[in-house]
């Protein structure tokens, strides 16, 4: 009979609070920001990168104290992990600074997050060590993004999750040369087979849920307007569209960006479009312009008339305006939009949701028969 391990569930209470204080804090984050950069202009760079230089020391000192045997694995755990994650930084700058550094800080938050998840199931000592935590921090990445999508001024998408699962590896490799387990074996237990099956399967169905809400949406195909992708149906973006305008009418969006609330995703769509229209006119191309200009006049026509925190003036094109563009430019039904910033998807959602129900089933009934095969094997091993 395998030894059962015991866990400590104040380390999971620990790990869950500070997982559920990042997801929560990101209608927070613009303000801190805000008063980052008002209170010390200039200096945001600054004091948020020496920030993640001051944490980086601090742990790296600290597990190199802690370092008494093994020395030579545990410095190469620790050195890949702080190359790897500074090889990312590089390859993933936008070169604009304040976002940059932003990111390195997002990085940072995970790899904490890993750490907290890690010492959790530490106790283990098989490879669920490192199996678990990147389950759980990819679970906590996408309540974080989604909640980033579903507030004002903020984004998230599928690519975001993804990206953090670098930050996690780090994270695990850091947490491996600063606190190895006591003991540790390479055969899986069955107690942590069955683990990582149902943290796979939560996982799956939460990316899935996920992508669900931020990625699938439909081809808008219009004879006069071309084709674009949108979140709604054809049908409830003319309903949402007849709906808005009777809304707005009594209470418009605010002229001021309230970032704890809802973001208003029928109105983010539209401001896309308008952006599109606007870069594409700013290089002289009437036409794809004028074609955007359509979308926006026949399914978004209330962002183009209503003032908001985006514009206190509205969106739309004086007459004068639309008509000197209109003598330059030809209606072509074949136009195809790119305006949307991230990838919406026309799939069927039925058969979406029948991939990721039968991918997490699966997982989870293959890991429970792996699970009781192996204390089956383990029982009888021991009677003998």
């Amino acid at each position: 009979m395998e030894e059962e391990v015991r866990l400590r569930p104040a380390r999971f209470i620990v790990a869950a609070s500070v997982a559920t204080a990042l997801v929560l804090s990101a209608p927070f984050i613009g303000f801190v920001r805000s008063w980052i950069r008002a209170t010390f202009p200039g200096k945001f760079v600054l004091i948020v990168g020496g920030a993640i230089a001051a944490l980086g020391a601090v742990a790296v000192a600290i597990a190199i104290a802690r370092i008494r045997e093994n020395r030579l694995l545990r410095y190469a755990a620790i050195a890949t992990a702080l190359g790897c994650a500074v090889w990312f930084s590089i390859l993933e700058a936008t070169g604009n600074p304040d976002v940059d550094v932003v990111q390195r800080f997002h990085f940072v938050e995970y790899g904490v997050i890993t750490f907290l998840f890690y010492r959790a199931w530490r106790a283990l000592g098989d490879p669920a060590i490192l199996v678990l935590p990147l389950l759980a921090g990819l679970i906590v990445g996408s309540a974080d993004e989604w909640l980033q999508w579903f507030i004002p001024n903020r984004v998230g998408e599928i690519a975001d999750v993804l990206l953090n699962g670098i930050a996690i590896g780090c994270g695990l490799l850091f947490s491996v040369g600063a606190d190895p387990p006591d003991r540790f074996q390479w055969t899986i237990r069955a107690a942590s087979i069955g683990r990582i099956g149902r943290l796979a399967a939560i996982m799956i169905l939460t990316l899935a849920l996920f992508f669900h809400i931020v990625h699938l949406g439909y081809d808008i195909e219009d004879n006069q307007v071309g084709t674009f992708k949108s979140r709604y149906s054809p049908s409830a973006l003319l309903a949402v569209e007849g709906a808005k305008r009777s809304e707005w009418q009594t209470h418009p969006p605010s002229l001021v960006l309230q970032r704890v609330s809802r973001e208003d995703q029928y109105m983010t769509e539209g401001v896309t479009h308008v952006q599109r229209r606007n870069e594409l006119l700013a290089t002289n191309d009437a036409n794809d312009a004028w074609m955007e200009n359509l979308i926006l006049e026949k399914y978004y026509a209330p962002v183009l008339d209503t003032p908001s925190y985006v514009s206190r003036t509205g969106h739309r094109w004086s007459a004068e305006q639309r008509a000197s563009i209109e003598t330059r430019a030809r209606a072509d039904s074949s136009y195809v939009s790119k305006a949307n910033p991230y990838p919406i998807y026309a799939w069927s959602r039925w058969i979406f949701w029948l991939l990721a129900s039968a991918a997490a089933l699966f997982v989870w009934l293959s890991t429970a028969v792996a699970e009781r095969s192996r204390r089956v094997k383990s029982g009888a091993s021991t009677a003998v």
